[in-house]
């Protein structure tokens, strides 16, 4: 059976109960068939600091632990049970959370600044859902909504426990409110997770895999109108179909003013360059990140008030990028409107068939309105698909459970950096390959159940990149095995006949359904699939990218 550990402050005191219960508060629960729902009924205005739910849970060696990361790039992985979390260290921490760190916005797109990292063996944490697993079976303990708060679930191997806690930062509580609604289910590992996307009623919006281009990890920001029609003709020329042409940053001028399009890069406009890619049997996607406004945005100069603040009033920097950039409070009506209409005239009069967001975690970087982080993320992807009715979404930087159902694609893992290096003491959304091929294996899970996952990009071109064939060969494979949006970023026509094929073989539709993927050993993956009828196997260290 389980406890509460309730930690919470009441007329400006504080107080601790390990029940569900006190002078201040009543928790109303059932728990039935491993499903717990709770609610709270207060008649005072309450502040939980801390509301955990604490179960007995006995590990044994044999077993894994899965925790799924804060958002999409955060790492995403099974551990042995007594591995270490993570490396990042106390001293790096410390430096990103010092006060000249902190006003740039560094580490905001993480957990980092109101979860404490676990440093010791047999302790792990992840958000919305996570597993434990003994060869073929798990058990899954998941919540069923994050629309009242994030759901962290800890795993203490030391102390036999599963922990299940809510995140209430910046909720004031009175009269009656839903708390919690979560289950513990086992079975196979499919069979767990169809029964908790059934419990869910969420369905995946799209089913076929689909193949693409985006400009990003060949040229960043260095974009023109001259580039996108070289590569667009290039794809248009290849034997293949190719299905969606995406172009990410630099076509703006700022970040904010996405229909303030820089006129010396893209001459003709935007529009131009949707009917070009139409013109090409391609679906049209543009890059930008609707809840993010830099600070030579004409949001920032003009609409300050749009912007989100902390609890003492100042801008809160929601990221480093771009020279530091903020969030826009989606709450706000008139913010609301330009985010409209900024979708409006992108889908509709650009036209546009998919848009990727990007930055997405900034809309609930701080509590605001009395609602928390979960209630605000999950309102915002809402908020989201009411803009965009019926087109595409490519979900990024993003918690992942919000876009459960309401978007058609999502990044899972970490941007893929230009060569494959493991970094000992990074924060856990770096840009890193051995980050995104952990995720693209071990989310698996979420590819057709929550939405179709985008493992990031393949590169196969020999041009500005330090990856050898063998690894680039690797990573596509990965990514083929696993994913569902299968992107790459070069200009084709550079290919040789050796990388054509690959090309070819890589966005190849083919039936194929994982049998098992785990550790063999601290850094070999082992995936067994079967492809159109045939049993393959792939063996490889994720650190270096070497094929065993």
């Amino acid at each position: 059976m389980f406890k509460y550990k309730i930690e919470y402050i009441a007329n400006g005191k504080k107080y601790k109960v390990l029940s569900g219960k006190s002078k201040h508060f009543e928790i109303m629960d059932s728990f039935e068939n491993g499903r717990l729902t709770a609610a709270i009924k207060t008649n005072d205005s309450i502040e939980i600091k801390k509301f955990c739910v604490v179960f007995p849970y006995t590990y044994s060696e044999k077993q894994a632990v899965f925790v799924n990361g804060y958002q999409s790039w955060t790492e995403s992985r099974e551990y042995g049970i007594n591995d270490k979390m993570s490396d990042f260290s106390v001293f790096k921490e410390l430096v990103v959370k010092s006060p000249f760190n902190a006003k740039s916005g560094m580490g905001r797109a993480g957990d980092l600044f109101f979860c404490r990292y676990p440093r010791k063996k047999g302790v792990f944490y992840g958000y919305s859902y996570g597993y434990v697993r003994c060869g073929k079976q798990i058990d899954l303990f998941a919540s069923l909504s994050e629309k009242t708060g994030y759901t962290r679930i800890k795993f203490n191997v030391k102390k036999s426990q599963v922990i299940v806690e809510k995140d209430f930062d910046g909720v004031l509580f009175n009269g009656v409110k839903k708390m919690m609604d979560f289950v513990h289910l086992n079975g196979s590992y499919e069979e767990a997770f169809d029964k908790w996307f059934s419990l869910m009623n969420i369905q995946c919006r799209i089913k076929e895999k689909k193949s693409g281009y985006t400009t990003w990890y060949n040229y960043y920001r260095n974009i023109n109108e001259s580039i996108v029609e070289r590569d667009l003709k290039a794809l248009g020329d290849l034997p293949e179909k190719v299905d969606i042409f995406q172009i990410d940053d630099g076509y703006q001028k700022s970040i904010g003013d996405w229909l303030n399009t820089n006129e010396i890069k893209f001459p003709n406009g935007m529009k131009r360059i949707a009917d070009e890619i139409h013109s090409n049997n391609m679906l049209a996607g543009l890059w930008l990140a609707p809840f993010a406004a830099a600070k030579d945005s004409f949001i920032y100069k003009e609409h300050k008030d749009w912007l989100i603040r902390d609890e003492k009033g100042r801008l809160y920097p929601a990221g480093a990028n771009w020279g530091g950039f903020y969030a826009i409070d989606f709450y706000n009506k008139e913010a609301a409107e330009y985010i409209k209409g900024v979708f409006d005239t992108i889908l509709n009069e650009w036209g546009y068939d998919m848009v990727k967001l990007d930055f997405l975690y900034a809309a609930c970087v701080v509590p605001i309105h009395n609602k928390s982080r979960g209630q605000i993320m999950c309102e915002a992807m809402e908020f989201i698909r009411k803009c965009v009715g019926d087109k595409l979404v490519l979900a990024c930087g993003v918690p992942l459970m919000p876009c459960f159902g309401l978007v058609d694609f999502c990044r899972i893992g970490a941007d893929v950096a230009l060569e494959w290096k493991y970094d000992y003491n990074r924060i856990r959304e770096d840009i890193s390959i051995p980050n995104a091929v952990n995720c693209t294996v071990f989310s698996r899970h979420l590819n057709g159940r929550a939405f179709l996952n985008d493992p990031d990009v393949f590169i196969l071109r020999d041009e500005n990149i330090n990856l050898t064939f063998s690894q680039k060969k690797l990573l596509a494979e990965i990514n083929r095995i696993c994913g569902s949006l299968l992107f790459v970023s070069d200009n084709v026509s550079c290919y040789n006949d050796k990388q054509k094929q690959l090309f070819s073989e890589t966005i190849k539709k083919s039936d194929i359904s994982i049998l098992r993927a785990e550790y063999t050993d601290k850094d070999i993956i082992y995936i067994e699939y079967e492809e159109n009828g045939e049993k393959r196997a792939l063996k490889f260290n994720y650190k270096n990218g070497n094929v065993n």
